[in-house]
């Protein structure tokens, strides 16, 4: 089976940082793109950032571009989300996303395997 496990969400005061990650079992990790997702309470799910399969190629949303890095360890089957000058409005449920193919997408729709995800809440 699949899996994808995410870790490293919790409790952080504006301004603060956060490091999630996601270990995947079970997919050739190292030949398939990348995606970090977020839903919000009563919000749609919307894309947060993405990296290709060798880390050469990443993206992000405009919301997040110049806080967050995205970033991998294909050694240890791993993606990385660094969060950093967190806001209010970025409290979300935090997904990790595996693509059936090795390149970056913004779409939800690209992406196979989904983990439980991690909660992140920012306080004022």
């Amino acid at each position: 089976q699949v899996h994808l496990v995410e870790s490293g969400g919790g409790l952080v005061q504006a301004g603060g940082s956060l490091r999630l990650s996601c270990v995947a079992s079970g997919l050739p990790f190292s030949s398939s793109a990348m995606g970090w997702f977020r839903q919000a309470p009563g919000k749609e799910r919307e894309f947060v950032a993405s990296i290709s399969w060798s880390g050469g190629s990443i993206s992000a949303a405009d919301s997040v571009k110049g806080r967050f890095t995205v970033s991998r360890d294909n050694a240890k089957n791993t993606v990385y989300l660094q969060m950093n000058s967190l806001k209010p409005e970025d409290t979300a449920v935090y997904y990790c996303a595996a693509g059936r193919s090795p390149y970056s997408s913004r779409q939800n729709q690209a992406y196979d395997y989904w983990g439980q995800g991690t909660q992140v809440t920012v306080s004022s």
